[in-house]
């Protein structure tokens, strides 16, 4: 069995990541702590909400209940990038070229490299935010679909209508599809490339028995592995309409317990899964074969995060009983 680092912190931790071969673990306190060379501790925020690894310049994006959105560099160097005074920031995101976007209430804003904030103001409150992987673009999740922003230009966003509450949302790699997660157990997804003046595809995603909190697309974006259910739920996105008819792989099936956290493989079609008491398998796309990573802990794990060469993964739990699990070991 591979090898486990456990590492105990209090109370829940929010998110896992690496920065190069450093794991860092976020805690809801507002701690960030990471092993370097022994265990190491950042201040960020007073009550941290979210985290994000931002790909573009190997940091973290946090944003907390202190109103500020703050780039945690590898060696624990702490920049404010924005604040709003008296406000909780649950939902930040990173972008290409140095964006950033968070939001609060109704309002989303994005942070360009040089300083300058766009803000973009929904009807109801903005619950997801991500960025497209082509272009400056965003997309908001909200109530009865998602909005497609193009930040540095004042054109008319694009409408996807589902009815619903919408509470978080991603793109697919390649930018054919935006898929968000719904209040009702169940994903959305559009297609995006459809023709001009064309219908947007729609594709319903449901049978959940819990709502899906996490998502993980595979390392070429054939696979979109998400929680919610006592097996990853795994959906094909390789033909030119997604996942449309196709039944999803159900990978790590287990009885009494949930999937909680989902991350695919760097590099292999395979994802690690976490579950809700604490144990972390490892599965194949191709023939559903398992690894048990760790055996079950004291939490639910809440995140979980490969480092670049695929041989280490990080693994977050609402308990703080975290660690790294050596593959290679």
């Amino acid at each position: 069995m591979p090898t486990v680092a456990p590492l105990d912190l209090d109370g829940h931790v929010v998110a896992a990541a690496f920065l190069g071969d450093v794991p860092f673990f976020a805690t809801a306190s507002g701690a960030i702590h990471r092993l370097d060379h022994g265990q190491k501790v950042t201040e960020a925020h007073d009550g941290l909400l979210a985290c994000v690894r931002d790909d573009a310049n190997d940091t973290l994006i946090t944003g907390g209940e202190d109103g500020k959105v703050q780039r945690i560099a590898a060696d624990g160097t702490v920049t404010l990038l924005a604040e709003v005074p008296r406000k909780w920031i649950s939902i930040v995101a990173a972008g290409p070229q140095g964006a950033v976007g968070f939001a609060e209430g109704r309002t989303a804003r994005v942070r360009l490299a040089d300083g300058t904030i766009k803000e973009f103001v929904e009807t109801r409150s903005v619950e997801g935010v991500a960025f497209a992987p082509k272009g400056l673009r965003i997309g908001l999740a909200r109530y009865n679909g998602a909005s497609l922003h193009w930040v540095a230009m004042a054109a008319q966003p694009v409408d996807l209508e589902w009815k619903g509450a919408h509470t978080g949302i991603t793109f697919s790699p390649d930018g054919r599809f935006v898929v968000t997660s719904m209040q009702e157990n169940a994903l959305h997804g559009w297609k995006l490339d459809s023709k001009p003046g064309g219908d947007t595809r729609h594709m319903r995603m449901t049978g959940y028995p819990a709502k899906v909190k996490s998502l993980s697309w595979s390392a070429k974006g054939k696979w979109l592995a998400s929680s919610g259910a006592p097996a990853a739920i795994v959906w094909p996105f390789s033909a030119k309409d997604g996942p449309m008819g196709k039944p999803p792989l159900e990978l790590g099936t287990r009885a009494d317990v949930m999937v909680t956290a989902v991350a695919c493989h760097p590099a292999e079609e395979v994802v690690a899964i976490g579950y809700s008491d604490g144990m972390v398998l490892a599965a194949r796309f191709a023939d559903s074969r398992e690894v048990l990573l760790r055996r079950p802990g004291k939490g639910a794990v809440t995140s979980m995060a490969w480092s670049k060469n695929g041989k280490l993964l990080a693994f977050a739990s609402e308990a703080g009983d975290c660690g790294v699990i050596d593959l290679a070991g």
